[in-house]
């Protein structure tokens, strides 16, 4: 589940990580007050505007500004509230803003000079443990810089069975160049920021850039954070976080009824049972020259009226040209998904406007087929893995 960063500073500051503090508003004049209550709290004179949506780049779409003004402020959370961000990582369409977070100034003059780095923690999947990463270049796209300058990227492997040790975090502290106050500060932002990560069970903290300020303090200026989904049962707070406006509808609607759905960009609609077959069955459309549409495990209790809700979701996509079915039936038995068949067919009558391909193997297979070919309904059956393959090519080709 991915959180704004308001609520990714949220869990920092409960940690005890230094961050830009900020006030979230929904209204210009919401805005204005909390730029108010800021300067009462912090002294800051500026504020920072930064629109709140799930997708990095904001600025460069035109979502983070600077206010040198109460005038300034409201203008700005004006023009920002309520546009479309087109960022980098947002389609062309962009994300609307519903909020925008008002900021302190952390930029502020002093005795030496500011500078930014890149930190984030996360699981290297190769080596089944927490990983962070860190760089000199803040500020930048941490993949702009891997391509072009990859020895300024450092990592740091943690062993699970001890944790983050305190020489692993001064040596990051060495890494980025930094000495005296600032090498003390930043040994316990990395500390925290660790601590901050295992303890709120997130699969990603990524602080792109955190500050060293004129006056040598550490802070995370931006925080873009990811909660494992699996967790949320024990974190009741983060879990109300969630914020659909953010999300695919589409996948909002398949979660609620207990679907596993992501929206991709083919043509072929995929309703398979197990993750692994659902994998394998995308692979096939590919190789037989479609491209799926998405990907949907209607899981291993599939009955009839999931299967229906499975193809009213996919026929959502006016892409979609043709369905394939592809069934194992270990826990599942195919009869049953065979019965949602021709219940959706019955139920939706003319919104099935696309060829549909069956593959049904397993638990009750023959009794599946037989209430298939009794039912009349106009479904390419298939046996065999590739023959499903060769029905798709032929109904895309058609």
């Amino acid at each position: 589940m991915n959180l704004h960063e308001y609520q990714g500073k949220t869990i920092l500051a409960s940690f005890g990580v230094g961050i830009q503090r900020g006030i979230v508003a929904q209204t210009p004049e919401e805005a204005v007050a909390a730029a108010k209550k800021l300067t009462e709290d912090t002294g800051t004179g500026w504020h920072v505007i930064k629109a709140q949506v799930h997708a990095g780049g904001r600025g460069k779409g035109g979502g983070v500004k600077l206010a040198k003004n109460l005038e300034d402020v409201k203008r700005i959370a004006g023009e920002i509230i309520g546009m479309n961000l087109v960022t980098p990582q947002t389609s062309a369409a962009g994300k609307k803003v519903h909020q925008v977070l008002v900021a302190e100034d952390v930029y502020y003059p002093g005795a030496s000079e500011t500078a930014e780095f890149y930190v984030s923690v996360l699981l290297n999947r190769a080596t089944g443990r927490n990983m962070i990463m860190y760089s000199t270049e803040g500020g930048m796209d941490i993949e702009t810089v891997a391509e072009h300058t990859p020895h300024l990227i450092f990592t740091e492997e943690i062993d699970p069975s001890v944790g983050l040790m305190p020489f692993q975090a001064r040596k990051i502290a060495f890494n980025l160049g930094l000495s005296g106050t600032a090498f003390k500060e930043m040994t316990q932002f990395i500390t925290k920021l660790y601590r901050a990560f295992v303890e709120s069970d997130s699969s990603l903290f990524e602080i792109n850039p955190v500050l060293k300020t004129s006056d040598d303090k550490i802070i995370a200026v931006d925080a873009k954070v990811t909660l494992d989904d699996n967790a949320l049962f024990r974190r009741a707070e983060y879990a109300s976080w969630r914020d659909e406006r953010e999300e695919d509808p589409t996948e909002v609607e398949a979660k609620a009824v207990g679907l596993n759905y992501v929206t991709l960009e083919g043509n072929v609609g995929c309703m398979v049972n197990g993750a692994g077959l659902a994998m394998a069955t995308m692979d096939l459309i590919k190789m037989a020259g479609g491209a799926p549409a998405n990907f949907l495990d209607v899981g291993g209790t599939a009955d009839a009226k999931r299967v229906e809700q499975a193809f009213r979701i996919i026929l959502k996509d006016e892409q979609v040209k043709a369905i394939l079915i592809n069934i194992f039936g270990g826990i599942v038995r195919c009869d049953r998904v065979a019965q949602g068949v021709v219940d959706a067919y019955k139920n939706m009558g003319d919104s099935i406007n696309v060829p549909i391909i069956v593959r049904l193997q397993g638990t009750n297979a023959v009794e599946a087929k037989a209430l298939l070919d009794a039912s009349g309904l106009a479904v390419h059956a298939a046996v065999q893995f590739q023959e499903a393959a060769d029905k798709v090519k032929e109904v895309l080709q058609a």
